[in-house]
């Protein structure tokens, strides 16, 4: 059966205008990629309009892919984390060529795709213990929720504390509170849309914080448009298209480089996948995620597209599951999320009407959402307890996926064999183990 089909629809519980209202919360939810990630490669001196073009173009491609081959509610853009690394530690560390590095991008790329087909990554999400299955979704759901207050500048940065909370008379932090309530109140309700309700209201609170508190940032995300905010077009930039150095990329020295987006994006497109399972319930009748195999060949086809396009790699996003919180359980809540992102070709400029604060209060709620299998662990059996609890806080204090689940499951291994529970450690998990361990020492 087409699990997009009005068949599947009716099992899942759904129907077309529930799947529409979840893409486009996901897309509102992943909408400030268009221009955050230009504005981080832009720095690793590619020009910012053309990864922007680049960016579209990927997010709506693969976005598409997941959503009509792997068929599943799940939004595929450039990663955060993905970018840093290739533009301060690949470009400006090293002192490789952005288009250098863009040729490292595609041959990650290849070799996801070569571990899909044999499904290798596969048999990895099969070996992952099931209470560091439920940490992960726990810890994304604390990772979102930061993200949330980070946008809406709720979350500072504070010499003395590390971080705090912002000053409450902020007219930005006021708005974001007010939004943050509405939403909840709008979802406590199951008011039919709430999410996005709460976006479009919040979005319109926002307006007089730009025009009678002259703060651009609660207006256009804090990022630089390509055009006056008075036009409504902007011609698409083509000319990263096929920039990549394939062959200089393949230079001895540069594997470490490829390696290191493999593996990072190999753990964060994992943890992705069962994190938002587990949350959600997307599972097949094993309890794996769903059509896992097809999601993470789309995951690696997002990889290697990228460095052809222009831009870092790609990798299932998180803030699927906004669209998911929303209702959304088939595909098409990943084809009208991708197909939101298309017009952005020409309409960069729009942009501007959807302020992080808008969304940030999704964000927040989404992370509450995602605690529920946090109750699965056993919390008295500290050799499984402790490995989940630093799998679930590393997530968000170490402001990466990747570092979660990797500390987490090395922490699994030494802990089980220090207990002599040796038994325990599914045998493919040793693998993981040392994947991990080159992992680590291959992102410093």
């Amino acid at each position: 059966m087409d699990m997009n089909s009005p068949q599947q629809l009716e099992l899942e519980k759904s129907d077309v205008r529930t799947e529409v209202l979840a893409g486009v919360s996901t897309f509102l939810a992943t909408v400030y990629i268009i221009v955050v990630n230009p504005s981080i490669l832009s720095q690793a001196g590619l020009p910012f309009s053309g990864v922007l073009t680049a960016t579209v173009l990927l997010s709506f491609f693969c976005s598409l892919m997941m959503g009509l081959y792997a068929r599943n509610p799940i939004v595929v853009a450039p990663g955060m984390g993905l970018n840093a690394f290739f533009t301060f530690t690949a470009v400006k560390g090293m002192g490789i060529s952005p288009e250098t590095a863009l040729g490292a991008v595609f041959w990650a790329g290849i070799l996801f795709l070569v571990l899909s087909l044999l499904n290798v990554r596969s048999a990895l999400v099969k070996v992952i213990p099931l209470p560091l299955r439920y940490a992960v979704s726990a810890g994304i759901g604390l990772f979102i929720t930061l993200i949330g207050f980070e946008n809406a500048h709720f979350i500072v940065a504070n010499p003395a504390t590390l971080v705090g909370i912002a000053r409450l008379s902020d007219p930005i932090v006021l708005t974001f509170v007010f939004g943050l309530l509405l939403t909840a109140v709008l979802v406590v309700r199951n008011v039919p849309g709430g999410i996005i309700v709460g976006i479009v209201l919040t979005t319109l609170a926002a307006w007089p914080i730009g025009r009678y508190w002259g703060d651009a940032s609660a207006i256009n995300f804090g990022q630089k448009t390509l055009v006056n905010v008075g036009s409504l077009v902007a011609a698409p930039d083509f000319s990263l298209i096929g920039r990549l150095d394939l062959v200089g990329s393949l230079r001895w020295s540069l594997w470490p480089v490829i390696f290191a987006f493999a593996f990072t994006d190999l753990f964060d497109s994992i943890s992705t996948f069962v994190g938002v399972a587990e949350a959600s319930g997307l599972q097949d009748e094993t309890g794996e995620p769903r059509n896992l195999n097809r999601s993470l060949l789309t995951d690696a086809v997002a990889t290697t597209l990228a460095g052809l396009l222009g831009t870092s790699p790609g990798t299932a996003y998180i803030e699927s599951v906004v669209g998911i919180a929303q209702g959304g359980r088939t595909g098409l809540t990943a084809i009208v999320a991708g197909c939101c992102f298309l017009p952005f070709l020409f309409l960069s400029p729009l942009l501007s009407v959807i302020p992080a604060i808008a969304t940030a209060p999704a964000l927040v709620l989404v992370g509450a959402f995602m605690m529920k299998p946090v109750t699965r662990i056993a919390w008295n059996n500290l050799d499984e307890a402790l490995p989940a609890f630093l799998a679930l806080v590393l997530i968000p204090f170490s402001y990466s996926i990747t570092q979660g689940l990797i500390w987490g499951f090395l922490f699994w291994t030494v802990i089980k064999l220090a207990v002599g529970k040796g038994r325990d450690i599914p045998p493919g998990l040793w693998l993981v183990d040392t994947v991990c361990v080159v992992a680590l020492f291959a992102g410093h």
